[in-house]
């Protein structure tokens, strides 16, 4: 028989080869590298069979399935692991997912782990590890599935849920089984570096009316310079956490008074938020956008006209007021907005409007709120209550392209100022939307020709994008190498229909615009959370909520510092002055802790040469400077 390799040239083999067998007609040092394989798009083991004519590539280490295969054969390691030491666990599931694994176990007789059990664990699955047990693969029948796992009751409630007639397999290494679809490593020996890393607790399924188990996550890499280097930023991602910087330094706060998910702003917060804004409100204006404001709530028919009361209706608020009318007693049922573009969809319709009057580009400061599950709820990151910087633009067919990269140039200039690398992401038509084959084509095509014409790479999302049209996502690279997705382009055809706008084409008849849904923050909560973590706290000086503390030396200094204090503030500098009866040393650490990007020591020698000490947050001392050339980098930084 023949295959077809990657480079589309043709590899015969025997009847009944495997992948392994075809690694080593290929080579010998492929033969010893080999961990896997992709046969016809579809992952598969080393041992599995070839038929003629099948499309095949090797994975090895460096493949970009590798990692996958690595961390989920991993993941049964720590299972069998932990039947060792604990005897009869019940396990759920156990995937590979970025970064490392995880699976999800319940101990017998009430036992709890802790990390204090990691050595144990991480000892037993060295030792397994140094055995080389071979991942055994086995087809069975749902009977005898059922009956291997009798003594596990979630693997018997996935058995049961399996589609009839589709295989079932079981990998076996040494004494231990598992209901699992593979693919495996070929054995246990091929695990170089690997670490337990935390555990949390976790509803079985997600369905918070279910028992909890213990989520048992890990992660394993190719070499333990990798593996090191990845537990170093895990490091650095906890002493980045927003969460526990966010009140370090005074800028939000949680009660659960006010509920699950719902982020107050304490005054230096305020000032960043309000910062972020100023600045790119301004820029806006610039480019042509007009800024609007939109209630919180709607009567239920915007939301039924929308589609979000039947779509979306889980993810919202709603309430009933009576409105007191004598012609209809009835209660109103009202909603609060999860989203800004009903609104803007109104005010469109407010007016009539020609081709000559598109593209319009409405932009508001929104605050939205959904209902999150309260496990996923995540400091800024992931909040029932934020505000988007929303934006939509209302154009002509023709005008997609032009607008889009007008959209991009603004990620560019947004991205480029924190330092942001990002990459595109374009998601195509999934299975069940709405529109035309033309309308996703012209649609899609767009979107690929703006990122094009703005020199932006981009890979293809097949199937993910709305069902009211496609979209491109930017995803940024912070301080540490996390990825996080940020600003959002979308085309929507759908909204447009459903409230029945329109404008007067040059030919004088009526068209449908095309609408545009744009956000380059997206929440603004979650870019501020990603910018703590990016910056380690550490805002740059423009951004900062007190850019300059002023410490007097000693009681009769004072009165300078607050001259110089109100200086700084003229120049349009946010400022503090530290009179405080503390010993100067206490005060300059305690603005290195609030990460204040300058101090300013006030004491004889300054005030009688007229000028200032200045220390910097990261490079300390910079010596005296003259007052007016710090005063001009102050003056530099304000919007």
């Amino acid at each position: 028989m023949e295959i077809v390799l990657p480079d589309g040239s043709r590899k015969a083999l025997a009847e009944g080869a495997t992948v392994a067998d075809a690694a080593a007609a290929i080579g010998a040092g492929l033969a010893k590298a080999a961990l896997g394989g992709i046969v016809n798009d579809r992952p598969v083991d080393l041992r599995a069979p070839l038929a003629d004519g099948d499309a095949v590539a090797v994975v090895t280490a460096k493949s970009p399935e590798a990692l996958e295969l690595l961390r989920h054969s991993t993941a049964h390691v720590m299972a069998a692991a932990l039947t060792d030491l604990y005897g009869d666990v019940e396990f759920g599931v156990g995937p590979a997912i970025e970064n490392g694994f995880y699976y999800d176990v319940k101990l017998p007789d009430g036992k709890a782990l802790s990390p204090d059990d990691f050595a144990a664990i991480e000892a037993r699955m060295a030792e397994i590890i140094a055995a080389d047990e071979p991942f055994i693969r086995s087809v069975v029948t749902r009977d005898e599935a059922l009956a291997a796992f009798a003594d596990q009751p979630l693997k018997v409630e996935l058995i049961e849920e399996l589609p009839e007639g589709e295989p079932i397999t079981t990998y076996a290494i040494g004494s231990f089984t598992d209901l699992c679809r593979g693919p495996h490593l070929p054995s246990t020996g091929r695990i170089p570096a690997f670490k337990l890393t935390k555990l949390a607790g976790a509803y079985w399924r997600g369905d918070s009316d279910r028992e909890m188990l213990t989520r048992v996550y890990g992660t394993a890499f190719f070499s333990k310079k990798d593996l090191e280097e990845h537990l170093h930023n895990l490091e650095e991602a906890e002493k980045r956490d927003h969460r526990k910087l966010g009140r370090e330094l005074g800028i939000y706060m949680m009660d659960p008074m006010a509920g699950v998910g719902l982020p107050m702003y304490l005054p230096k917060g305020a000032r960043i938020i309000r910062t972020l804004q100023e600045w790119l409100r301004r820029d806006l204006y610039e480019r042509g956008y007009e800024e609007v404001i939109t209630p919180h709530i709607y009567n239920a028919d915007v939301w039924k006209t929308s589609g979000h009361y039947g779509f979306y209706h889980d993810n919202m608020y709603f309430f009933e007021i009576n409105e007191g009318t004598e012609e209809d007693p009835r209660p109103s049922e009202y909603g609060v907005k999860p989203m800004n573009c009903p609104g803007h969809v109104m005010l469109y319709k407010n007016e009539l409007h020609s081709y000559r009057d598109l593209p319009l580009r409405y932009f508001e400061f929104g605050t939205v709120y959904r209902h999150e599950m309260s496990g996923v709820v995540h400091g800024l990151l992931r909040a029932r209550g934020f505000t988007q910087d929303d934006a939509h633009v209302f154009c002509t067919k023709d005008q997609v392209v032009e607008e889009v990269v007008a959209i991009l140039d603004l990620v560019d200039h947004i991205m480029g100022t924190f330092g942001f690398a990002y990459e595109a992401e374009i998601s195509t038509r999934p299975e069940k939307s709405i529109g035309t084959d033309e309308m996703w084509d012209h649609a899609t095509k767009s979107l690929m020709e703006a990122c094009e014409r703005h020199h932006l790479a981009y890979e293809i999302n097949e199937g993910d994008g709305a069902f009211y049209g496609p979209k491109i996502d930017i995803k940024v690279k912070d301080a540490i190498g996390r990825t996080w997705q940020c600003s959002t382009v979308q085309i929507d055809f759908n909204m447009p229909m459903r409230f029945g706008l329109t404008y007067r084409t040059e030919d004088n008849t009526e068209e449908t615009p095309w609408m545009l849904h744009r956000a380059i923050f997206g929440s603004i909560e979650r870019f501020l959370g990603i910018l703590i973590e990016h910056y380690a706290g550490a805002l740059p000086l423009w951004l900062a909520p007190v850019q300059v503390v002023v410490i007097p030396i000693a009681d009769r200094h004072k009165e300078a510092a607050a001259e110089f204090a109100g200086q700084v503030k003229g120049a349009g500098g946010r400022v503090e002055v530290y009179d405080q009866n503390e010993p100067m040393r206490v005060k300059i650490a305690k603005a290195q802790a609030q990460k204040i990007p300058y101090m300013i020591v006030m004491g004889d020698a300054e005030i009688e040469e007229g000028v200032v000490s200045v220390r910097e947050r990261a490079e300390g001392d910079l010596g005296k400077w003259d007052r007016e050339r710090f005063l001009s980098v102050i003056r530099e930084a304000a919007l």
